[in-house]
């Protein structure tokens, strides 16, 4: 035992390779007690006896400890997705899969990929299950099979886990959404949101989603830029686009006039629907279904994108 001047106190063993003295450290008392620290001389005794050198050995383990904590499910899942960034994939599907990392839980995510056990990651999963979550499980189980399988191609994993796991969890039952294809329903619709009251970004984005039947996420994003009022057309770019292809949606007279009346409210800044929080950011995700269930509108109801499928009716609506 090496004794310091300020009283600290560690084991230390010293030993030869080809003659020339060497020392290596078992660690502090009382953090390693006797018994462990005679445990680890033995080993290191050991070692030498395989011609072992017991400080490079210690060197290559703490080297190896390093590398499997860059191998955390947490870091090769963002590794993952910074690839599919320069590869050009959407923005929100950037962020779903950085939402998905994060519903792994931060322990599991500290968890080195090559360490993970199918039944580990099932005992993850099923606890979204058991809250009822079946389709967030299955959708994790998805996600954690990309990452295995990236793991895999880098060299860093040897097996995918998660495709161990098909069949294991609850399927969730298909849900069929109903839309609102009769006229008179959809001009109760349309007259609920003209009386609605609340933050005019959110006033604005209602009044124009029937005009141009896209997904919320591509509507709250919209930018100035985007939009040709000398063409009458919003332009989205394939950054924006699921299919990533760009796509052009014509602006009616009344989506026109929807827009102009925006504009003098945000027309100085990027996104033509901004947040009431931060200008420099648009309205979230959930704002348009939150504002739709305040008006009683089921968040199940999609009720524009579905009453899509029935233009002649919806047309009827819209001119009552």
């Amino acid at each position: 035992m090496l004794v310091n001047p300020r009283g600290s106190k560690l084991w230390r063993i010293k030993y030869r390779i080809d003659g020339v003295e060497r020392k290596l450290s078992l660690g502090a008392y009382p953090e390693i007690t006797l018994a462990e620290a005679r445990a680890a001389r033995d080993a290191a005794r050991r070692q030498r006896a395989h011609a072992i050198n017991p400080n490079v050995a210690k060197r290559q383990a703490r080297i190896e400890a390093s590398i499997r904590a860059s191998n955390s499910f947490a870091s090769v899942a963002e590794e993952l997705i910074e690839k599919k960034a320069r590869e050009g994939l959407a923005e929100p599907t950037l962020e779903k899969m950085r939402r998905f990392v994060k519903l792994m839980g931060a322990e599991f995510g500290k968890r080195p990929v090559t360490d993970i056990t199918p039944q580990e990651l099932l005992h993850e999963l099923q606890k979204h299950e058991r809250r009822g979550r079946l389709e967030t499980a299955n959708l994790l189980r998805a996600f954690a099979s990309r990452v295995f399988r990236f793991a895999v191609a880098t060299a860093r994993a040897e097996r995918d886990p998660a495709q161990l796991l098909i069949g294991a969890l609850t399927t969730p039952r298909v849900k069929h959404f109903a839309a609102v294809i009769d006229p008179n329903e959809f001009g109760v619709l349309l007259r609920a949101i003209e009386d609605y009251q609340g933050d005019p970004a959110v006033i604005y984005a209602l009044k124009l989603t029937p005009h141009v039947f896209q997904r919320p996420g591509e509507l709250r994003q919209m930018e100035w830029a985007e939009v040709n009022f000398d063409k009458a057309a919003w332009t989205i770019p394939v950054t924006k686009m699921k299919m990533r292809q760009p796509h052009s949606v014509p602006l009616s007279r009344h989506a026109l006039a929807i827009l102009q009346a925006m504009r003098s409210l945000s027309g100085s800044r990027r996104y033509v629907f901004p947040s009431i929080r931060t200008r420099a950011r648009p309205i979230s995700e959930n704002t348009i279904n939150a504002a739709l269930r305040r008006m009683g509108y089921s968040k199940d109801d999609r009720a524009f994108r579905d009453s899509a499928a029935s233009r002649t009716k919806l047309l009827s609506a819209v001119r009552q």
